[in-house]
């Protein structure tokens, strides 16, 4: 295991699927399906789920159950143990824990990174974020302390995050992402991933 690198994961579209997609097929609003992948702020993005959450009256335990009867994406916890028995792993994601701790115990618990939401009386009224851009920021805090970065997601709110990295990968992103983010290399599955996170990590030694 290198001492002075450090992985750093997005988790949905990487390791698990996208939860508000599933959400939006359980509910049967297709308007849900956006993602951070169609609109670049997230924070238009997160005021348009809540208000569409609260004229469908769906609350936090609904959406509770859909992730519930969710899983890893195929082969990420085999890949996932590959990352962490060669490097320390953190994912950092902007999804929040309220709904992210079902799935990362079908991880093994790797660290996480997210945000927190506010609940009333069982609705979802808000959030909290960690702090603005907190993917990027945390990539820094990890060079500060003197670690070498290699990071991979998948979408927009990624990007600052592998821009800061020391090495950023794409992985399985949309051909928008692509063509406006040319100088990141692409992966379409978890054995191009792990070629990727190999070359990366040699060529920073």
């Amino acid at each position: 295991m290198s001492a002075l690198q450090i992985v750093c994961l997005d988790l949905e579209g990487v390791l698990v699927p996208e939860i508000w997609i599933n959400v939006a097929e359980s509910a049967g609003i297709p308007e849900l399906r956006l993602t951070t992948r169609d609109i670049a702020d997230y924070d238009e993005l997160m005021e348009y789920r809540i208000a569409l959450l609260r004229k469908h009256k769906i609350n936090l335990e609904d959406i509770q159950k859909v992730i519930a009867g969710m899983g890893p994406l195929p082969g990420a916890g085999e890949f996932l143990a590959w990352l962490r028995g060669r490097y320390q792993v953190v994912i950092l994601s902007d999804t929040f824990y309220d709904f992210a701790m079902p799935l990362m115990a079908q991880l093994g618990y790797p660290t996480l990174f997210c945000h927190n939401l506010d609940v009333s009386n069982g609705w979802i009224s808000g959030y909290a974020l960690r702090q603005d851009n907190s993917k990027r920021e945390a990539v820094r805090g990890f060079h500060r302390l003197n670690f070498k970065v290699i990071a991979a997601g998948d979408s927009y709110n990624d990007t600052a995050m592998l821009a800061e990295a020391d090495a950023g990968i794409l992985h399985n992103p949309p051909d928008n992402v692509v063509a406006e983010f040319p100088q990141f290399p692409v992966s379409r599955d978890y054995g191009e991933l792990r070629r990727h996170f190999e070359a990366a990590s040699g060529h920073l030694g």
